[in-house]
């Protein structure tokens, strides 16, 4: 019986008579004893699979957790897997490992602090999770939390404390806007103080000679309005009359 064996794949060999052979057929053509071995093909390539948790957090907040996982089987150890898992290991192992590592690893840390330190969720859930998968054979190459939510007394709990740091956010603006136009007036009516006080220096300097000064302006004003009147007349100084008249 010829045999062929995909890229990507390798095959355990069952044998009717000496069960599974500690062999690993590589990719090509390959002769096989007709009815006594058959070959069972496994994928060796990467493969995705999402793994969705519900778990508890350090403050007992339920958690819900979709893992992404890049998975494939050891190469030499695919006998091993055949024989003590099945072909569907990884239907029977990653579910199982995934919840076990993710409710260890979710425990250590509070509600907010799985949003904020969220890198630091997803590494050591993928060095745990790594180290635990390697006990059946499997290699993980990319372990990633995808989705990531909390229950809806958390949710709303943290909608709630969002307003009110808007609100904060908005009555602080208003009193240093306040603040800003009553330091304005201050400064405006201490500029209207100081020029009424320099005014009343002033006056307070120039004393009697400004009054004098206001004195002969008005006088040189009223002598200006009297000239172009018609029915005003000059007399010269100590003369009585206009003419002298006879004896």
């Amino acid at each position: 019986l010829i045999n062929g064996v995909d890229a990507g794949h390798r095959a355990v060999i069952f044998d009717r008579f000496r069960g599974v052979q500690d062999v690993v057929v590589g990719e090509g053509t390959h002769f096989l004893i007709p009815w006594v071995q058959k070959p069972v093909i496994f994928d060796c390539r990467s493969r995705p699979r999402n793994v969705p948790v519900i778990t508890g957090s350090k403050d007992l907040q339920n958690v819900n957790i979709t893992l992404r996982i890049l998975f494939r089987p050891v190469t030499n150890q695919l006998p091993r897997i055949f024989t003590s898992i099945g072909e569907d290991y990884d239907e029977r192992v990653l579910p199982s490992i995934t919840t076990e590592v993710l409710k260890a690893v979710v425990a250590r840390f509070d509600a907010s602090e799985l949003i904020t330190q969220r890198e630091l969720v997803s590494r050591q859930v993928s060095e745990d999770l790594t180290e635990r998968a390697s006990t059946f054979g499997l290699i993980l190459d990319d372990v990633s939390l995808t989705h990531l939510t909390f229950g809806k007394e958390f949710t709303e709990a943290v909608e709630m404390k969002q307003v009110a740091q808007q609100e904060a956010e908005r009555a602080r603006f208003v009193v240093e806007k306040a603040e800003q136009q009553k330091q304005a007036a201050i400064i405006s009516a201490e500029g209207d103080s100081q020029a009424a006080l320099l005014i009343a220096n002033s006056l307070m300097e120039a004393g009697d000679g400004l009054v004098e000064l206001r004195k002969l302006e008005a006088a040189e004003d009223i002598a200006f309005q009297l000239s172009r009147s018609r029915n005003v007349t000059y007399l010269p100084s100590g003369q009585g009359t206009l003419l002298q008249l006879p004896q």
